[in-house]
């Protein structure tokens, strides 16, 4: 076992090189999506990624914070501060881990299931379900702040507080359960919704006469997309599991923590991945070159049956988070029935 000073070094390594590159990525995120939104209008992924990005700020805002408690050993913030940092701390996380999983259902419902997907797929019904997937956590942690009993869960210890760290037997009997409820509602049934649509994905496109270098490029969002969520998101919920059957806060839930902090990082790259062609031109502007584009290989005809054939607009399409993702199986008829 590491010693605890050494833990608490790597800890606050994590979290000013998460602070570090957080920021400006997130930054650069929004930046590129609203430019998106503005430019060619809402689409779902532009409104999800959206959420993502907010969310993410809203961690790295508080990312300080918690790398001075770190460093002093000591809660020294006002003590009905504590529930307010934890509030967007775990809103953070697991909004995250809704929203990239309704933007992986819609990547495979665009794959499988293209024309009846374009009939729903607007900014009015992603924004509607942002709203319910936003209510969906805040109830869970509203229950959760509520078993804190007006103590706000500061725990005062030797003349030393910790936020959100030592319970009561009262506290634990309402948070445990909670937690259990969390991991499995907010967690492992988005994974296995996750890991089911990235994995048909994966088999639809790699059978499908998309280029190859389409291939790779949906494969490597598809995959990326899931090992952030598993990477992020499995340890810390793990410790849910652990502590109900312990029935007791595991000591290394906050170092299962530190997994989960690095999303707001992290989630910034697969964005970025969504919408290549933004990124690549505001990237290009600040090295001072002009972005270029990778042509695409879909001939003029094909994009005239597809938008006589099934109602699609080519150029629109291209202009979407996932250009590759509703033209392969549109293409694959096209080819098939010629």
């Amino acid at each position: 076992m590491l010693p605890d000073r050494v833990k608490d070094c790597v800890a606050l390594c994590v979290y000013i090189f998460t602070f570090l590159l957080g920021l400006p990525a997130n930054i650069l995120v929004l930046f590129v999506y609203v430019r998106k939104a503005r430019k060619h209008g809402a689409t779902p992924n532009v409104v999800y990624a959206l959420n993502l990005c907010l969310a993410n700020l809203a961690l790295v805002a508080w990312l300080p914070v918690k790398a001075l408690e770190t460093i002093l050993q000591d809660w020294r913030l006002p003590a009905p501060m504590c529930p307010l940092f934890s509030f967007f701390l775990f809103s953070s996380l697991y909004g995250s881990c809704l929203f990239i999983t309704v933007v992986t259902v819609g990547r495979y419902l665009s794959i499988a299931f293209p024309i009846f997907y374009k009939r729903y797929r607007n900014a009015r019904i992603s924004c509607f379900v942002s709203v319910v997937l936003w209510a969906v956590v805040l109830v869970h942690l509203g229950i959760g702040l509520e078993a804190e009993g007006g103590v706000n869960f500061v725990h005062v210890k030797d003349d030393t507080s910790f936020c959100y760290e030592h319970f009561n037997a009262s506290q634990l009997e309402v948070l445990l359960p909670l937690r259990l409820e969390m991991a499995i509602a907010l967690f492992l049934l988005p994974l296995i919704v996750t890991s089911y649509c990235t994995l048909r994905c994966v088999t639809l496109v790699w059978h499908s006469n998309l280029p190859l270098v389409g291939k790779r490029r949906v494969l490597a969002v598809a995959l990326s997309t899931l090992a952030v969520f598993v990477v992020c998101y499995a340890p810390y919920n793990a410790s849910h599991i652990v502590g109900f059957v312990l029935k007791d806060n595991v000591d290394w839930r906050s170092y299962a923590m530190l997994t989960s902090s690095c999303n707001v990082f992290l989630e910034p790259v697969v964005m970025l991945m969504l919408s290549p062609a933004a990124s690549r031109g505001i990237l290009g502007r600040i090295c001072g070159r002009q972005s270029q584009f990778i042509r695409r290989k879909t001939s003029i005809k094909s994009l005239k049956d597809v938008e006589t054939r099934f109602g699609l607009d080519p150029e629109s399409i291209f202009l979407t988070n996932e250009p590759v993702f509703i033209l392969a199986p549109v293409l694959s008829i096209i080819r098939t029935s010629q």
